[in-house]
């Protein structure tokens, strides 16, 4: 492998020189840039980025942690994070930390070592509990780089924060479905104690007491289940939905990986959305469009979230500014072919007659 040594003589100039060329520390004439430049290409010389970044105290490196990397919602915001990152001139290192607290704690240490210049955290479901967000927003203090949380909060003024209106997503839902005429309305949620999850059955809560619909004789309880924000989840929840009696005639989904899975259990099971059940999803990833049928969902704004969650840290990074800064972005209703008007199912007391004419008949 080439060194500084190597380029310098092959240049013809000194070691400092090349390392002006390289850090742009002084000025160089063009001609002896140019007899440098050709000397990096020819012997594909790398520079050492961990020596640059001692000198420089930065690493042009930010990091990232998701909770799941099989979620198309956080590939999707990943991407984006990622395409910004790119343009400004800056590496990404990932981290899926399968929602496990214990995973996060260590890729923050890994973090550390690597000496990112900042650091974009989606937090797991734990750190939204009183200790597991206290053990995190320590960490973040410890590790002292600047950062933004996406999606979920933590108790940390030192932290920029971009999320979506998680209840008004979860009220634009259900009103849509109450227009509709739906009152027997169930909602999927998503791991108990995760943020956007109880932010979004609050939502459905809301939106329900406001219409008056009677939600069941147990009250709202009775027609929530949890389905940990996974398709399976999803699946298994709705399975168990269509076996209560009276039956929902429109189900609230907090995310659509859910929503898909839900689709699935309602097609098993012979039951034809939306014309007997109608069904909203949450997040707007870019399956929803191609469901079976297309999912009525509520949008979260992908391209701001993570467009926004770069150039806030960038902000940081660069010492443009210092205190804390939230942004909360309103989603939008994307409504598709699984929800439609509510009619009853046919009267009882309509076949009776019917039945009695069979009875005299001879």
């Amino acid at each position: 492998m080439a060194t500084i040594k190597d380029v310098a003589h092959r240049a013809g100039v000194s070691v400092t020189t090349v390392s002006h060329v390289l850090n742009s520390t002084r000025h160089v004439s063009t001609a002896v840039r140019e007899r440098v430049d050709s000397a990096i290409r020819e012997l594909g010389y790398v520079p050492n980025a961990m020596a640059r970044s001692l000198k420089s105290n930065t690493t042009s490196t930010l990091g990232m942690l998701i909770p799941n990397c099989s979620n198309p919602y956080f590939a999707e915001i990943v991407r984006i994070v990622e395409d910004r990152c790119f343009a400004a001139g800056y590496t990404l290192v990932l981290c899926n930390t399968d929602d496990a607290p214990e995973r996060q704690s260590v890729y923050l240490k890994v973090m550390a070592e690597r000496r990112i210049d900042g650091v974009v955290v989606v937090s797991t479901g734990a750190a939204g509990g009183d200790s597991g967000g206290d053990a995190l927003a320590r960490q973040l203090r410890g590790l002292g780089v600047p950062t933004v949380l996406v999606d979920r909060e933590i108790d940390e003024p030192a932290c920029d924060l971009v999320e979506t209106a998680h209840m008004q997503g979860g009220l634009l839902a259900v009103r849509h479905l109450l227009s509709l005429g739906h009152r027997r309305i169930a909602c999927i949620g998503g791991p108990a104690g995760v943020t956007p999850s109880e932010q979004r059955i609050e939502g459905w809560r809301l939106a329900m007491a406001e219409s008056g619909a009677a939600p069941g004789p147990q009250g709202a309880g009775a027609l929530l289940w949890r389905g940990g924000f996974t398709s399976q989840g999803g699946y298994e929840a709705m399975h168990a939905i269509l076996r209560t009696t009276p039956r929902p005639s429109a189900v609230f989904v907090c995310n659509d990986l859910m929503a898909i899975g839900a689709l699935r259990a309602a097609h098993e099971s012979g039951v034809h959305v939306p014309d007997e059940l109608s069904i909203v999803g949450f997040d707007d990833i870019e399956l929803a469009a191609y469901a079976s049928p297309p999912l009525t969902t509520v949008a979260q704004p992908k391209e701001r979230i993570g467009a926004l969650a770069v150039d806030m840290l960038l902000e940081r990074v660069a010492g443009q500014r210092h205190e804390a800064r939230t942004v909360v972005l309103q989603p939008e209703l994307r409504v598709r072919a699984s929800t439609a008007r509510h009619t009853a199912p046919a009267d009882a007391k309509a076949e009776a007659p019917a039945t009695s004419r069979r009875a005299r008949t001879p």
